[in-house]
């Protein structure tokens, strides 16, 4: 299922220039496989944000052909906006951001972009709507989702199911929103500044599998507690103007 928002999308020129962003921090077991699944055909460049891995993330990253780029401070914004900061001086026409621990799987890319394609901005893989493997989205995870993308829905009137990480956006588009979260708190402002700016978004259903290692976010009590309380931080804060 296909959630569309604010008018009709623009139809656009079919040949893109892709650079794909994967934050990782310690994920030497999975970002191989993350980079070999990636369809070569539809990016112009792939890059790895090694966020402070004290493992081979970043060796193992080059040598399966990515670019790779450090950024010693931690947290989920950091990398993603160190990877944006990279990848903008290729000017690519669409950025996307894709987790280094292979619980997404890369080859659904070609449905984002499709999506983009047809003149959408903003193109979320919805997790809830694909197929899921069975303890891949902890209720901890479900509940925290259907909680942001209810209020996003109720404050803003756009409609999402999910706060996937697997999203594609035109640079453009991007630019406007002026990204700024650092950490837990990044893949619900970039929703949120779509709602406000009413730019055209899209989601599309994605796979996704248990991730390769242990979570640093959800796979701890004290993880969940503060992701969540980013959350709302960043909802309220963007509904009284301040982000």
């Amino acid at each position: 299922m296909t959630s569309m928002t604010s008018g009709s999308p623009i139809p656009s020129n079919p040949v893109l220039s892709v650079a794909v962003i994967i934050p990782a921090q310690n994920e030497e077991q999975a970002i191989t496989r993350v980079i070999s699944d990636i369809p070569r055909s539809l990016v112009s460049e792939i890059v790895v944000v090694d966020n402070g891995s004290s493992d081979r993330t970043g060796k193992l990253a080059t040598e399966a052909g990515a670019t790779v780029i450090r950024e010693p401070q931690r947290g989920y914004g950091h990398a993603c906006l160190a990877g944006i900061r990279h990848a903008m001086k290729r000017q690519p026409d669409v950025l996307v951001f894709l987790d280094g621990d292979y619980s997404d799987y890369p080859q659904d890319l070609s449905s984002l972009l499709a999506k983009i394609q047809e003149g959408y901005d903003l193109v979320i893989g919805s997790r809830i709507d694909g197929e899921h493997e069975r303890g891949s989205l902890l209720p901890q995870a479900m509940f925290g989702n259907w909680l942001a993308t209810t209020l996003i829905r109720l404050f803003w009137g756009y409609r999402f199911t999910d706060l996937g990480p697997f999203r594609a956006v035109r640079a453009e588009a991007l630019k406007k929103m002026n990204m700024s979260d650092p950490t837990y708190g990044w893949t619900v402002e970039m929703q949120i500044k779509a709602a406000k700016l009413r730019l055209r978004c899209a989601e599309v259903p994605v796979r996704y599998r248990k991730r390769i290692g242990h979570s640093k976010v959800t796979g701890t009590l004290s993880g969940t507690v503060r992701a969540s309380a980013k959350i709302l931080t960043v909802i309220f804060l963007s509904l009284f103007g301040e982000t």
